[in-house]
């Protein structure tokens, strides 16, 4: 029982990190584009299941590299067997995408006193599914698209409710935008600063995100002690994806900060010495996006 967990799961750590840090060294950040040709599931979104229940934490991440990647428009996906049972099929040729989930094995264990004990060993398991550009004959809705009908004004509206029902303390002035840990507030230039209104609600999910980190909220906390170190690196990680979740979440394009390129390093580094830490870093910004959500009396999907 012990095998899956020595060998199986380094493995799928490894394979996801090292792609994303391939994407990051050809200076693409995976999660910029979570969008699809006006689909009728939704122009920006999450991935969704078969079912319409969104993908979270990491298999948000590898799906929306995915889509970009192989040029995929639709963000369904579903499995093999899926697939079938909706009357459809895989095209022949076509291969699948991994996406993980966690689950546990129950061991039984002896004691130093000679006591048995249950303990629980963390699993991480693959599976693969396929886009539904990749599959045919499913019912007519998992294709279908609807005209353009961009409405600026109504998204900005709904991501500024949602951002005041979060009750976070948000300052603007200046020319910097940052969260302070101690006076507790998010600090953002002007709105009429930003090149568009997208730039200025990605930017404030971001630091939205790192106001969760409070220890009255999530108490998040990566051992940084000055800017710039490694702990700072992976705060700004967490905040990056989080940013990325609640813009595909409101239906806002997430466009690159100015100084992304700079971060990029920071994040291969980390990458790099560890191959597990998107894998954190997601579930982080998950359950951060979740907390936010949950200000407002949303749930959203697991």
């Amino acid at each position: 029982m012990s095998r899956p967990d020595t060998q199986t799961r380094p493995d799928i750590y490894a394979r996801v990190t090292d792609a994303i840090i391939a994407d990051l060294e050809r200076g693409t950040r995976t999660w910029t584009r979570p969008w699809s040709a006006e689909h009728l599931a939704g122009r920006i979104t999450r991935p969704l299941r078969h079912n319409g229940e969104p993908y979270s934490g990491i298999n948000v991440i590898l799906l929306w590299s995915e889509a970009v990647t192989r040029g995929f428009n639709a963000p369904t996906w579903m499995t093999f067997r899926q697939a079938l049972a909706l009357g459809g099929h895989v095209r022949k040729g076509e291969t699948g995408s991994t996406v993980v989930y966690a689950n546990s094995i129950s061991r039984t264990e002896t004691d130093s006193d000679g006591r048995d004990i249950e303990r629980e060993i963390p699993l991480l398991k693959a599976y693969t599914v396929f886009n539904v550009d990749q599959v045919e004959a499913l019912p007519g809705q998992f294709y279908a698209t609807v005209e353009p009908q961009l409405d600026p004004q109504q998204r900005i509206a709904h991501a500024d409710a949602f951002f005041t029902a979060t009750g976070a303390e948000i300052r603007h002035g200046g020319d910097s935008a940052y969260y302070a840990m101690h006076p507790d507030y998010v600090q953002l230039p002007p709105f009429e600063c930003f090149a568009d209104p997208e730039s200025y609600y990605a930017t404030l999910a971001h630091e939205c995100t790192h106001w969760t980190r409070h220890s009255t909220r999530l108490d998040r906390d990566f051992g940084r002690t000055r800017w710039g170190d490694e702990g700072y690196a992976r705060e700004e990680l967490v905040a990056e994806l989080g940013a990325a979740f609640l813009c595909a979440d409101l239906g806002l394009e997430l466009t690159p900060r100015d100084d992304h390129a700079a971060y990029i390093q920071s994040w291969l580094k980390v990458l790099r010495d560890d191959k597990r830490f998107i894998f954190t870093a997601a579930a982080h910004a998950q359950r951060a996006a979740g907390f936010l959500h949950g200000l407002q009396g949303q749930s959203l999907a697991a």
